[in-house]
Parts: C-alpha cells; sequence; structure tokens
C-alpha cells in the first residue's frame, strides 16, 4: 500500500491511507464479503438460470412467502398513499417563516464569460438551460445580419457547460445555423432547433453533435425560425415553431417530413398569407396547453386558441402598444393572465382583461429594447437588455420609474434565457445586436432580487387587480367619449343636411363671393368708424399734416370682375 503512487498534484492523508488498508485487509479475512451473486442459497449460481428458475418457483408455493408479500403490499400501499397525500420535500410554510433578507443594496457580480470559438464571430441568438438545472446551457449561433454572411462562417452551436467553460461540451453542427434552440423538458438529451433557412431539426446529445432529422424544405417556413417550443405532451415529441414568414407550424420530431398541423397569422381571420404577420417570438405555458401567445414585427400581440374548430376561430384576440417588433413575451410565473412584452423603447405589462391599454409600462428608454422576461421566484421582478449593452433588473413594488439595478454588461443587449432558477442568469448579444463579437456573460444577483419577500405575493396581487381596474374605468371612459362624439356628429350631420339642401356649384361660387364682399365692407366702415372717433382730439395735427402732403386716399378694393 505504502508503493502505491498518488495522482499528480495529489497527496493523500495517512487517514485515508490507514483506512483503505483496513478494508483491504477486511476483505482479504473474509472472502464471503465479496460475494457478488446477491442474496441467496450457497449452493444456486445465480448465472446458472435452471438452478435459479427452479428455486423460484419452489420459494412461490411456499405458504409463508404467500403470507409474507400480502403483508408488506399491504403496507407498501398505504407507504404510496402517503406519499401521493404529502410531499415531505415541500416548503408549506415558507412565506410565512420566510427567513429576513438584510436590507442590503441590489448588486451583481459576474462569475464566468464565455466567448464564440470561432475566428468569425457570431451572434448568440437563443439560449436554452438544461431542464434538470442549471449547470449546462444551450446556445444557437448565427448572423442575422442580411447577406452578410461570410464564405468561411461556420454553422456550428454549442452546449457549454458552466463548471468548465474553456471548451463546449458538445458542438451541434446542422446544415443552417440555428437560430432558436430549446432542450426537451421531458427528456434532456434532445434537443429541437429552428433553423436560418427555415427548417426544423432535432438532435440527440447522446448520439453526438449531427442532426437526427430535419425537415424537408417544402413543407418547412420560409424564413428564419425565430421561435421553438416544446409541448406538454404524452410522448413528449411534439413542438411548434413560428417564423416571420406568417406561419405556425405543428410537428412531431417522430415524423418531420410535414407539419402536422399549420396556422397562418392572418387577423383579419381570411387565411390569406399575404395578409399575415411575421412572427418573432412565442409564448407557451404548459398550464394552459391550449393557449399560446406570438410576437410579431409590426408590434401587435396575437393570442391563439389551438383547438378551435375553425382556422379563423384559433386567432381570438389581439393586443396592440408598441411601435415596433416585439421581441420578447412572458407570462407571469405567479398570475399567467398577467404577460410581459419587451419592444421599441419599453416594456409592458398586460392583462388578459383589458386588450385596449397596458396595465403597466416602463419610460421610453435612449436604447432599444431586446428582451425580457419574468423572475421565476420573485412575482414583482423582471429583466429587460438594452441595445447599448444595458440589463435592468426592475421591482415595481420598490419602484416603478426607474430600475432597482442596471449592469453593462457589453458592448451590445442580450436575450435572456428562461432559467429554472433566477439567481444565476446570462446575457448574451441578441438579434436585433448588428455586431458580430459575441459572449456570454454569467452573473448573480444578490438575494434581495432572487429571495420571495414576505407579503409579496399579495402585494403584487393588489397592484395587478388595482391597475387592470383602473385601465377597465378608462377604456370603458374613453368607449363613452367615442360614443357620445359619434353620436353628435352624425346628429349634426342629419342637421345640415335637413336645413341646408345641396348647393350647386355656381350657387355655392355665388354664396362665397358674397360673404367675400360683405366681409370687405364690414371692414371698411370700421375703419371709418375709428377715423370719426379719432378726429377731434387731433384735428389741428391732421390739418397741418394734409395741408403739407395733401389728404391720404381712401382705401378701395377691386371688385372679383376686376380680379378676372
Amino acid at each position: 500500500m505504502a508503493a502505491a503512487a498518488a495522482p499528480l498534484g495529489f497527496s493523500p492523508s495517512p487517514s485515508w491511507r490507514q483506512a483503505a488498508a483496513a478494508v483491504t485487509c477486511a476483505l482479504a479475512a473474509n472472502p464471503a464479503l465479496a460475494k457478488r451473486g446477491g442474496s441467496g442459497p450457497k449452493d444456486i449460481t445465480p448465472h446458472e438460470m435452471e438452478q435459479t428458475i427452479r428455486f423460484r418457483k419452489k420459494v412461490e408455493k411456499d405458504e409463508h412467502y404467500i403470507n409474507t408479500i400480502t403483508h408488506l403490499g399491504t403496507l407498501m400501499e398505504h407507504c404510496i398513499k402517503q406519499n401521493n397525500a404529502i410531499n415531505i420535500y415541500e416548503d408549506y410554510f415558507g412565506e410565512e417563516e420566510m427567513a429576513e433578507v438584510d436590507d442590503e443594496p441590489p448588486s451583481a457580480k459576474t462569475i464566468n464569460v464565455i466567448r464564440d470559438p470561432n475566428v468569425t464571430k457570431r451572434t448568440a441568438t437563443h439560449l436554452s438551460w438544461h431542464p434538470d438545472g442549471c449547470k449546462k446551457l444551450a446556445v444557437a449561433y448565427s448572423s442575422l445580419e442580411f447577406q452578410q454572411n461570410v464564405k468561411d462562417m461556420s454553422f456550428d452551436s454549442y452546449i457549454w457547460d458552466l463548471e468548465n467553460s474553456n471548451k463546449p461540451e458538445l458542438v451541434l453542427k446542422p446544415s443552417s445555423p440555428l437560430v432558436s434552440l430549446e432542450y426537451n423538458p421531458k427528456d434532456s438529451h434532445i434537443l429541437a432547433g429552428g433553423c436560418y433557412n427555415g427548417q426544423i431539426g432535432y438532435g440527440d446529445a447522446r448520439k453526438g453533435g449531427l442532426p437526427v432529422e430535419v425537415s424537408t424544405v417544402e413543407f418547412s417556413h420560409r424564413e428564419p425560425v425565430y421561435g421553438t417550443i416544446w409541448l406538454q405532451s404524452k410522448t413528449g415529441t411534439e413542438c411548434f415553431s413560428a417564423s416571420t414568414d406568417g406561419q405556425v407550424l405543428w410537428w412531431d420530431i417522430r415524423k418531420l417530413s410535414e407539419p402536422t398541423e399549420t396556422l397562418v397569422l392572418d387577423i383579419t381571420r381570411k387565411g390569406l398569407l399575404e395578409n399575415a404577420l411575421g412572427a418573432i417570438s412565442l409564448e407557451f405555458e404548459p398550464t394552459m396547453p391550449t393557449k399560446f401567445m406570438v410576437g410579431t414585427e409590426q408590434g401587435i400581440v396575437i393570442t391563439c386558441n389551438r383547438k378551435a374548430k375553425t382556422p379563423p376561430e384559433k386567432i381570438s384576440g389581439t393586443y396592440s402598444g408598441h411601435h415596433g417588433p416585439v421581441y420578447a413575451l412572458s407570462r407571469n410565473p405567479f398570475y399567467p393572465k398577467f404577460f410581459l412584452t419587451v419592444g421599441d423603447w419599453t416594456a409592458r405589462i398586460w392583462s388578459e382583461e383589458s386588450k385596449e391599454s397596458s396595465i403597466m409600462w416602463t419610460k421610453y428608454h435612449l436604447s432599444y429594447l431586446t428582451d425580457g422576461c419574468w423572475s421565476t421566484v420573485r412575482p414583482a421582478v423582471f429583466f429587460t437588455t438594452k441595445l447599448d449593452g444595458t440589463l435592468d433588473i426592475w421591482d415595481f413594488l420598490f419602484k416603478q420609474n426607474d430600475p432597482s439595478l442596471s449592469l453593462k454588461v457589453g458592448s451590445r443587449a442580450a436575450p435572456i434565457p428562461r432559467s429554472p432558477r433566477s439567481q444565476p442568469f446570462l446575457a448574451a448579444p441578441g438579434p436585433s445586436a448588428r455586431v458580430r463579437p459575441s459572449s456570454l456573460r454569467r452573473s448573480e444577483i444578490s438575494p434581495g432580487l432572487c429571495t420571495l419577500q414576505r407579503n409579496e405575493k399579495t402585494l403584487a396581487t393588489a397592484m395587478f387587480e388595482r391597475e387592470t381596474k383602473r385601465e377597465k374605468i378608462l377604456e370603458a371612459r374613453h368607449r363613452e367619449m367615442r360614443l357620445k362624439e359619434r353620436v353628435r356628429s352624425e346628429a349634426r350631420i342629419e342637421e345640415g343636411k335637413e336645413e341646408a339642401p345641396e348647393e350647386s356649384l355656381p350657387e355655392l361660387l355665388e354664396r362665397v363671393r358674397s360673404e367675400f364682399l360683405e366681409a370687405i365692407e364690414a371692414e371698411l366702415r370700421r375703419r371709418a368708424r375709428d377715423e370719426e372717433a379719432s378726429e377731434p382730439r387731433f384735428l389741428s395735427r391732421r390739418s397741418s399734416v394734409e395741408q403739407r402732403v395733401g389728404r391720404p386716399r381712401p382705401f378701395s378694393c377691386p371688385s372679383p370682375e376686376g380680379w378676372r
């Protein structure tokens, strides 16, 4: 044992050597401890199938064995029922017994930076956390600049191990650069991606970086696929995608030759592709499996219902409030009927009950906003990124006009991955960043921003409901004012029709001519009255002036006949 060499750079402690020696001696002294066959008679060899089957049949016929199994089955059923009734790992009273958070100012620290290993740098267009935790991250890389791709630009995307970020854990090699990439929540080895050329593909990390299957070009999207989301199905093989070509397609990765269903985003409900709005963001909440939302290039959010009977009925409503593309769309994880949209220079919070206007919004920033999402542990906290490379953390229970914390994470802005935890988050150049250099920055925020505060759910609910009620009152008031104005204008039009019949063109010209002449005569009479009123006070002075220069000519205006 003393002669055994330790690995380079590691020296085992004496206590470790003694423990190892004791174990070795014990094994040598009692060879029975090294038995590998499991429990059973000594004369039965586990590898001999005939002996094993013969012994099993003998035991199963024993009456004591049957009674024992019946008794243990009752105990096991009782334990299973207890397990289903109570989750011993759930924190039922976490809100009441919550530890007080120190009143430290909001802060964040950078943990590591991950850079694109290729010589020709590209944009990180989408990020996806590993379903089992925050230790792995799938990143889609592509250049979204129109007709600016370099010949030697790589199509590769990567899966990174954040504990060892010097090189990627797996290199994904699609046929076209990936714009979107998502882990399968039911099988963490499966990833689905949307390509720049409109195709949909999926890969298995256990089989390497090449795609397992890719959709055919004829039945795929016509433009880049900006959103790919897995559905909550029994098989775990269904997903749907959206693109700026104005279509939403449903897929089953077991057969990617053609989509299982198609929806054209035509808000006129005619189903015409030429009238469709380009989709640039997607939102799907597993608790509402038939509903999803689409953010468009035109600044409109479309709510859809997949289970509607006809395609026009699948578009259930629209929300319009942005002046540019809706880059991010995220439902509040605690209150799904409230959702966040990010576009143009603002971030807006909407309620499904109020479609005419958002209930809350940020101020107009100087830089364009590129992404945003809710915190997964605090209902009142959300994140936004801007084109100037700033990450803003908002806590509307603390401040409404300004973010609680602003971080400069790079020269350009970033998409934020929807992580299962809120404490670590990343930022990277996003879809609207018109630059090639790309890097991922992993940061850790202070506990105050990622720990549920006392009574926060109650306060957030009260604020959401209050703002929703206020918007409903304003909407009702605006509808009432518009109705009154419409009735007033219609009445005015009807009165005009009754009082004055429609004039012919010669009559209209004659009326305008007479009104013009009357206006001139009225002006002449007013000036004459002014001269008479001022004549006694300045009579002597005017007389002397008139003697020197003569009386001024009276004002005369030629008649309209003279103008011709």
